[in-house]
């Protein structure tokens, strides 16, 4: 990994790009900082793009730095959101970040990282501090910022929680002497809030790298929101099957953000891709190296192999998923095969000519099935009924 490649790809914007450049050419070692709030139980690929900026870091030499956002999960990041995010509990929190540093684990090279939670010291300021935090700011600094503007143009509730925000992810640089920080485009008033404090606790402000956020499964910025994202712990077939349904269009984008395959190879791909190849042939070689990079090649060809006989050759999978339904009719089926939250949901996807009973699909969501009949939903989930 070149410093140059470091300072490109995968890149938006770099505020203090020379300053950076300087430092990274001098040799010196930097503290290269990202935290992650424990929102959802997973971290998806979106979420991946600056982690691997941060092993790229590493492979450098630099010192990186990974928060838990434990006590900021809990109040709530409004970046990219069009209303007012939910306060989590504690609780919610805590079961989130169960297995966040094993699927973090999977990009960088843990031993080697220094972990912390900001609970750490967020816990412990004082009403008398976060007031003297607060003084940095001014209230038209965060309603200027353009999501904020829309939901008060709009009417919408925002709280003053909110507003609390930036200050904690920015004393998060401070407790932790950040130089670098990395983060997504729609973190960039956060990773500024991080100079501002660190200027007023005597530290030298940090260096800022932000990233392009990816497009999801259904066209949307990936968020678990949505319920449109790869998962790091998605198993190698559902990653590789998720890949595969993809917009043609975003090849070469995850490609370039969400793998580290050489530059020149993607450039190669691209060139093949505007000369008319097929989109599908480097679609499955994106899908092979993601699967590659989060579990193993053994895996990767596993998974191909799965995905050509199971949606290339038509075939049914021959290790199916057996379910005993309560009741037998197909929505019921649905539901407790796991591939609907709900019936309302189950018969939506009916109607949307989203349900298979033995390879033919079906429209009536009162439909009874029978045992050995195989239920598929799109393209990727199979359960055979006993």
């Amino acid at each position: 990994m070149s410093i140059e490649t470091i300072l490109t790809r995968g890149v938006e914007e770099i505020i203090e790009k020379d300053k950076l450049k300087a430092k990274l050419e001098s040799g010196q070692k930097l503290r290269v900082k990202l935290g992650i709030d424990p929102t959802s139980p997973n971290i998806h690929l979106g979420r991946a793009i600056p982690l691997l900026k941060l092993r790229d870091f590493q492979e450098l030499g630099h010192q990186i730095v990974f928060i838990v956002g434990d006590f900021t999960g809990v109040i709530g990041d409004t970046s990219d959101k069009e209303s007012e995010r939910p306060m989590l509990t504690t609780e919610q929190v805590k079961e989130n970040m169960e297995s966040y540093l094993k699927q973090v684990a999977k990009v960088i090279e843990i031993d080697k990282c220094e972990i912390h939670h900001n609970s750490e010291w967020l816990s412990k300021i004082s009403y008398q501090e976060l007031g003297q935090q607060a003084n940095v700011f001014s209230l038209s600094d965060f309603i200027a910022r353009e999501n904020i503007k829309k939901r008060l143009d709009s009417g919408k509730r925002i709280s003053l929680r909110e507003l609390l925000y930036p200050l904690m992810q920015g004393y998060d640089s401070v407790a932790v002497k950040a130089e670098v920080e990395v983060g997504g485009t729609d973190q960039k008033f956060n990773l500024l809030a991080g100079r501002e404090m660190q200027r007023h606790y005597g530290q030298p402000p940090q260096d800022i790298i932000t990233g392009p956020l990816i497009e999801g499964l259904d066209g949307r910025k990936m968020s678990s929101s949505w319920g449109n994202t790869i998962n790091l712990f998605d198993d190698a077939d559902e990653m590789y099957g998720k890949i595969m349904s993809l917009n043609d269009e975003l090849i070469i984008k995850y490609f370039t953000l969400a793998t580290r395959v050489d530059l020149a190879i993607i450039a190669d791909y691209e060139r093949a891709l505007k000369a008319g190849e097929n989109p599908k042939d480097y679609k499955m070689k994106l899908a092979y190296e993601i699967v590659r990079m989060y579990h193993s090649e053994s895996a990767a060809k596993e998974a191909e192999e799965y995905f050509i006989n199971t949606f290339s050759k038509k075939e049914t999978p021959t290790d199916l998923v057996e379910l005993k339904p309560t009741v037998y009719d197909i929505v019921t089926v649905l539901v407790e095969a796991g591939f609907s939250d709900s019936k309302t949901e189950a018969r939506q996807t009916i109607e949307q000519g989203g349900v298979k009973v033995n390879g033919e699909t079906i429209a009536d969501s009162k439909k009874v099935v029978a045992p050995n009949d195989i239920i598929q939903k799109g393209k990727r989930f199979f359960v055979k009924v006993k």
